[in-house]
């Protein structure tokens, strides 16, 4: 009867540290999905701003060109007026 108690005991621990095992293996693949997703995320947001940047650059550099042609003309206008009053 001892033997007997001392081989179920034995199983039983043996299914606890497995089942400890288990949840151990679980947390371990939970832990490394959610560092994935979170350096996923992460590429994500840096290469959103890229291109938010990019566009940035570009509107600026749009918006320059629009100005020195805006200042072009005024010289020209100022030109034709300046030759109209001769």
């Amino acid at each position: 009867m001892q033997q007997a108690m001392s081989t179920l005991i034995a199983f039983s621990e043996k299914e606890r540290q497995y089942h400890q095992n288990q949840a151990r293996q679980e947390y371990l693949r939970e832990q490394r999905t959610i560092q994935y997703e979170l350096e996923q995320a992460e590429k994500a947001a840096q290469e959103l701003t890229r291109g938010a940047k990019r566009k940035l650059k570009q509107r600026a550099e749009s918006e320059k060109q629009r100005a020195e042609a805006a200042f072009e003309e005024i010289e020209r206008l100022k030109a034709l007026l300046a030759n109209k009053a001769h």
